[in-house]
């Protein structure tokens, strides 16, 4: 039995697997999800081969001080955008052992949103020590935080895949 369903339990043992066999290591920065990317793949018997470390940085003051993302960047383009994004997945990278990071920032609802960032936007960036970098903005929609949640779990895992 897992906590998560089961297309992101498989999804997370693949990873799992890959990049144990690859002998890759890998980091999370959450905001939104609050560290259910981590949760996921930890969720993985043997995880402890592939997760260097996560980073829950929820407010902004956690993101400058864990992440160094910008003080700059959050106030001119704000906590969710692809900027705050990019800069939280390299913090993630570099201040970790692990060859890939993913970076999620949102709004998982149900308040919060505005006409310009509406509930269930979500900036994704992955990032490999190589330079490759993939960013998605995401639109899930005002779905429920939980559905919320679980698709940007969905996509930072496939994210992962991608970078790999």
């Amino acid at each position: 039995m897992s906590l998560f369903p089961a297309d992101i339990t498989s999804i997370a043992a693949s990873i799992v697997r890959d990049f144990t066999a690859a002998g890759r290591m890998l980091s999370t920065a959450e905001s939104c999800t609050g560290g259910l990317i981590a949760g996921a793949l930890t969720e993985i018997p043997g995880s402890s081969a592939v997760i260097d470390r996560g980073f829950v940085t929820y407010t902004n003051a956690a993101k400058m001080q864990m992440l160094g993302v910008q003080e700059e960047t959050l106030v001119r383009f704000g906590a969710v955008s692809e900027e705050t994004a990019r800069q939280m997945v390299h913090g993630a990278l570099f201040r970790s052992r692990a060859d890939l990071a993913i970076a999620v920032t949102g709004i998982a609802g149900p308040g919060g949103g505005s006409p310009e960032k509406p509930v269930g936007l979500v900036h994704l960036a992955a990032k490999s020590r190589s330079g490759k970098l993939i960013h998605r903005k995401m639109l899930y929609g005002d779905i429920g935080r939980t559905e919320v949640r679980l698709a940007t779990i969905r996509t930072a895992l496939q994210m992962l895949i991608e970078i790999a």
